[in-house]
């Protein structure tokens, strides 16, 4: 995979925010603008989304529209970012096994600086070992994969693990927080749960940019117990601070995915997040109480 190959998933986002604003600033709806550029309005949705690559010329042609054509600058900006939107990220030759709603998460992913992610029930795919991996993809959702389609999928998965590795940019950082299901839950054989679970704690204790912490049964109720799994991503920044994206909470759906970012979404999974912290046990209680969890595998 190579190192610095994000493809086009934050260009497409970042030039669908321009779009909207100008197309906001110039008082039109999305409607208004669609019929005007003999578009459908969900081909409009989706280039304000960021969710289709662009021509440069239909950019020209927006940006004319909102009255933007007599400044060259942003124009000639958006249209070089616009260029960038078909670049190809590593992720697409996995095209055939990768689900269109999570397409746009590997592309993130790719592109953030840090995750924060909480899983009650399952290791995290950034973490799964690939024995662990087959047996999740292969018996934990409703549809049977034909022996090829899943080892792609496997492979797309042990793919995904190399940014906790990468050279440049940073590694990226992950911050786990795992329920103690995690550990019970018989996931393939127990040769496969052991290897799992010993593989979080090489993990834990040899790679800087990971931290796992488990919150136990005894904590009772906390505030993500109704939530289920989510991950908070968060971008570099550019030179004079600001985020490259802004922050997005993924929430899976199973059949679909949320991507949320409006401030009071994004300050409310903080909230949740924070109390997690606060109610998981540290690193090193966490390592004892993997420790002590492949001891009872291994030793009946």
């Amino acid at each position: 995979m190579p190192t610095t190959d994000v493809g086009s998933t934050v260009p497409r986002r970042q030039l669908g925010r321009e779009l909207r604003k100008l197309r906001e600033t110039a008082r039109l709806t999305v409607e208004e603008a669609a019929e005007q550029l003999e578009l459908s309005r969900v081909k409009m949705w989706r280039i304000e989304k960021g969710s289709t690559a662009m021509r440069s010329l239909d950019v020209e042609q927006m940006c004319r529209l909102y009255g933007h054509a007599t400044d060259a600058e942003i124009t000639q900006a958006l249209m070089a970012l616009a260029r960038e939107t078909k670049a190809k990220g590593w992720w697409q030759s996995y095209g055939d096994v990768i689900p269109t709603s999570f397409e746009l998460y590997v592309g993130l992913e790719a592109a953030a600086a840090g995750i924060s992610w909480y899983e009650p029930d399952v290791v995290p795919g950034l973490l799964q070992t690939e024995a662990y991996a087959r047996t999740i993809l292969d018996k934990g959702g409703p549809k049977e994969f034909e022996p090829a389609e899943l080892d792609r999928r496997v492979a797309l998965r042990m793919e995904r693990q190399k940014l906790l590795m990468r050279k440049k940019p940073a590694p990226l950082r992950l911050d786990v927080v795992l329920g103690e299901a995690v550990l019970r839950r018989a996931v393939g054989s127990p040769t496969v749960m052991a290897e799992q679970l010993r593989h979080l704690l090489i993990v834990s204790e040899q790679v800087p940019s990971v931290e796992i912490r488990l919150v136990d049964y005894s904590v009772g109720v906390h505030q993500a117990l109704e939530i289920g799994s989510f991950e908070m991503l968060e971008f570099p920044l550019t030179p004079d601070g600001k985020r490259t994206e802004p922050s997005t909470t993924y929430v899976s759906l199973g059949c679909g995915a949320l991507y949320l970012e409006k401030p009071r979404e994004i300050s409310y999974y903080q909230k949740v997040w924070r109390n997690l912290h606060e109610s998981a046990l540290d690193e090193a209680a966490t390592r004892d109480r993997i420790a002590a969890a492949i001891e009872e595998m291994e030793n009946p």
